[in-house]
């Protein structure tokens, strides 16, 4: 059965509604978008009047728990088919199975009749021992004497030789049927939950050995509470047969609470002791180990969850770093041995140029190699009127700055800025197949270089090229469930392109697939549409692509964006649908739709109460016009300017105590980490982060920020360096009002903090079907603020300090 022929049934709905404490008709109204192959940035866009303002979070949790219901539907058809074959089915057990809301209630209730493979009570009933424990667990007060009744079971198969085969075998079929009763599963999960501890030890081979899971050589932690990040370490240290992980918790209990499902008042004391001798072997042999193993995979896929969820506002972060568009750019990927890579891109991204230079650092520029590498560089510099130059910031990205900065120190006419850009998965772009069709006829060496150049233009454009598990910002991103990791950071990619837009005349393939309701295929036709025709005049011109109807139109039109259009509001966020709207609005106004666009005197006069209907309300209305008063605006925030300090440029330069700025790069529960300039990551732990108290640290600090930081300690032997923001915080309340101080190296250093971006999604904690309501239900986040000056024509200086990696 297709999920879009389920039926939306009322006990549907309300599963929903209560479980994401939504009302159950916005639930309805968004699920038949979805069921009518709406996409969510469309839905949370351009539907707001149907699902009552949702956001693209709320609508992705209700597809969600709509696609577990179906699933666990689906299950239970599944389970009821295969007890109904095996005749065993009755009325009360069909009830129960129908009625059951989590997976793990459905699976007890199936284990009795699940097919299995030969165990030990399915030979104990081979043997014909059943009649004799079926006997024993209907606990008669007469039956006072159990040697008899074993007896006579002797001879009675040929493997029942002894007194001991036979009383064995009923143990074996007694235990398996203890493990499989509903109810005190169910319990016993739950109890496990919320009073076991995971327990680790360092194995005794590495007992005198310093490794990274120091900390957890000797360790104990709550499972219901455990941090994520700590979880995901002890599985990998045991997974690398590092650390020994366990469960501890006092075992009588759970016996104990077996033992009410199953011995009854009316027990003698002979029956009482050998069921007791059952459940503890049940216990010790089936069930303990069953129950374990839910608990890890449980407690293992809510850490995956918030493993993936910071991959996902990291990734988010990142890609809406601010452009710097249109400007000739020298790109650097610097190397050693192999030499360094540079290329030339012009304010399009189109290649230019490329070239290999080997510099030998910390050398005179009068070497023979130095002087032949200073004179390629000025050389392309000149040749095509370079306006940045943006450096990896991998090996020897330090010193390629330094080597650069001495250069055009030799010719003062030429004035570049350096920029220092992230170059994680660059050499993955370099050997992708994307980039092969980009440049079937360059080198692969210098693939990567266009990609560090390009990032400078525009990040997002750029990034989405590579997959975004090798852009580095992710937490245990290897250890995590690969297919969960992959949907969920395609849809931050989604969501961010859609959030942006895209022009649809300058778009790779890779950016356009990612707009709602495109995907690859239609993308690439899109292209070489493009290229055999021209660019699109207007929005209309979409339907001559092969492939692209109505129902596309509908889902991508209004996030593609047509510079230079006869129609303004083809380069605006508003939807084609709504066209005749502003029409109207111009008509009534007396003046046409090109004095509309961008004039805030005439946007001002609108009365939007007058031009609501039952297909278009406020909402809609309110966010046309937005893109009426900045049209073709780039939504991308501002960032901050980078400052490195000049004299710190590799870890043996470091010292306790020094005041740094650098680049957050990633953040996770446990800290941020911080590229300060010296080629390995400084770890600001979340005790250092501020002296005031965080219980969400994607709030106080996120990738990208400029941060000021202070050493606080440097372990040379693992390359480890520990930062304290909060320590610099006490002197940021301390400082004197002026604009700009002087750091120890005399480079400049400004206080530009980059604003925390706060879209509605990144607010959402995982959602967990766990032992227990482990995260809370995913709250409304704030959403983003208009309350902004009117933009200005920016110059180059306000680019660069638009971008977060700004080299002063």
């Amino acid at each position: 059965m297709a999920i879009k022929e389920i039926l939306l049934t009322q006990e549907i709905l309300s599963d929903i509604s209560n479980d994401l404490k939504l009302p159950k008709n916005q639930v309805e109204n968004t699920l038949n978008l979805i069921l009518d192959d709406c996409t969510i940035p469309f839905i949370a866009r351009y539907r707001k009047e149907v699902t009552g303002g949702l956001d693209e979070v709320q609508i992705r949790d209700i597809r969600d728990k709509f696609e577990y219901i179906f699933a666990l539907n689906e299950r239970k058809d599944a389970i009821l088919r295969s007890i109904t074959e095996q005749g065993k089915l009755n009325p009360e057990l069909q009830a129960k199975i129908l009625s059951c809301k989590v997976k793990s209630d459905l699976e007890d209730l199936y284990l009795p009749f699940k097919p299995k493979k030969r165990t030990r009570g399915q030979i104990a009933t081979e043997r014909g021992l059943a009649p004799l424990a079926e006997q024993l667990l209907k606990q008669e007060s007469s039956l006072i004497d159990l040697a008899p009744l074993f007896s006579s079971y002797i001879g009675k198969h040929e493997e029942l030789t002894n007194l001991e085969t036979v009383i064995q075998g009923t143990k074996d079929y007694i235990a398996e049927n203890i493990s499989e009763i509903a109810e005190m599963r169910k319990e016993l999960r739950l109890w496990m939950f919320e009073n076991a501890m995971f327990k680790s030890e360092v194995r005794e081979e590495h007992k005198d050995k310093k490794t990274k899971y120091n900390n957890y050589y000797s360790f104990k932690e709550a499972a219901k509470s455990i941090a994520a990040h700590r979880l995901m370490a002890l599985r990998r240290g045991e997974k690398e047969e590092i650390l020994k992980v366990s469960f501890e918790f006092d075992e009588e209990i759970p016996k104990s609470m077996i033992a009410s499902h199953v011995i009854k008042s009316t027990s003698s004391d002979v029956v009482k002791n050998f069921l007791t001798e059952c459940i503890s072997e049940s216990y010790s042999r089936i069930i303990s180990p069953s129950i374990e193993t839910e608990l890890r995979l449980e407690t293992k896929t809510s850490a995956e969850e918030e493993a993936i969820f910071v991959f996902g506002k990291n990734l988010r972060n990142l890609l809406l770093l601010p452009p710097i568009p249109k400007r000739v750019v020298l790109g650097i990927d610097p190397g050693l041995r192999t030499g360094s890579k540079i290329v030339i891109v012009d304010g399009t991204g189109k290649l230019l140029d490329y070239s290999t230079i080997y510099p030998i650092h910390e050398e005179d520029l009068e070497k023979p190699k130095n002087k032949n590498s200073v004179e390629i560089l000025l050389s392309l510099i000149k040749k095509h009127f370079v306006e940045l130059i943006s450096i990896g910031n991998g090996t020897a990205g330090r010193e390629m700055e330094s080597f650069v900065e001495k250069a055009l120190e030799t010719d003062k006419s030429l004035k570049p800025r350096i920029v220092i850009v992230n170059e994680a998965g660059a050499s993955v772009y370099s050997a992708s197949d994307i980039a092969r069709e980009e440049f079937p006829n360059l080198d692969i060496v210098y693939r990567g270089a266009v990609s560090i150049a390009r990032r400078l233009q525009d990040p997002l454009a750029e990034l989405v090229k590579i997959d975004p598990k090798s852009i580095g910002v992710g937490q245990y991103q290897h250890d995590v469930n690969q297919s969960r990791l992959k949907k969920q950071l395609g849809e931050v990619v989604e969501s961010c392109v859609n959030y942006v837009g895209v022009n649809i005349n300058t778009a790779s393939p890779s950016l356009l697939s990612y707009v709602a309701g495109i995907g690859p295929s239609l993308a690439k036709s899109i292209v070489r549409h493009r290229e055999a025709n021209g660019e699109f005049k207007d929005r209309q011109k979409l339907f001559e692509v092969m492939g692209f109807g109505a129902k596309t139109f509908e889902q991508s039109a209004g996030f593609l964006r047509i510079p230079g259009s006869e129609n303004p509001l083809d380069n605006t966020a508003v939807h084609p649908e709504t066209y005749s709207i502003i029409e109207k609005i111009s008509a009534d106004l007396a003046i046409s739709v090109n004095e509309l666009v961008g004039k805030k005197e005439n946007i001002s006069k609108i009365k939007l109460e007058n031009y609501v209907t039952q297909e278009v309300g406020l909402p809609t209305l309110q966010d046309v016009i937005k893109e009426l008063t900045k049209p073709g605006r780039d939504p991308r925030e501002e960032g901050a300017k980078q400052t490195y300090n000049r004299e710190v440029r590799d870890f043996n330069h470091l010292k306790e105590g020094q005041v740094l700025t650098g680049t957050v790069t990633n953040v996770t529960n446990f800290g941020a980490f911080v590229d300060i300039g010296v080629h390995q990551d400084g770890l600001i732990h979340i005790s250092e982060l501020s002296n005031q108290f965080i219980k969400d640290l994607s709030l106080a600090i996120s990738v990208g920020q400029q941060v000021k930081v202070k050493v606080i300690g440097l372990d040379k032997e693992r390359k480890r360096i520990s930062l304290s923001k909060r320590a610099c915080e006490e002197n940021t309340h301390n400082a004197t009002n002026n604009n700009t101080n002087v750091n120890r190296s005399g480079a400049s250093s400004e206080n530009n903090t980059r604003p925390n971006f706060r879209p509605r999604e990144e607010n959402k904690r995982p959602h967990s079907t766990g032992f227990s309501s482990r995260k809370g239900n995913p709250q409304s986040g704030t959403g983003r603020s208009t309350n902004k000056e009117p933009e200005k024509p920016a110059s180059l200086t306000d680019l660069l300090s638009k971008f977060n990696s700004n080299r002063v």
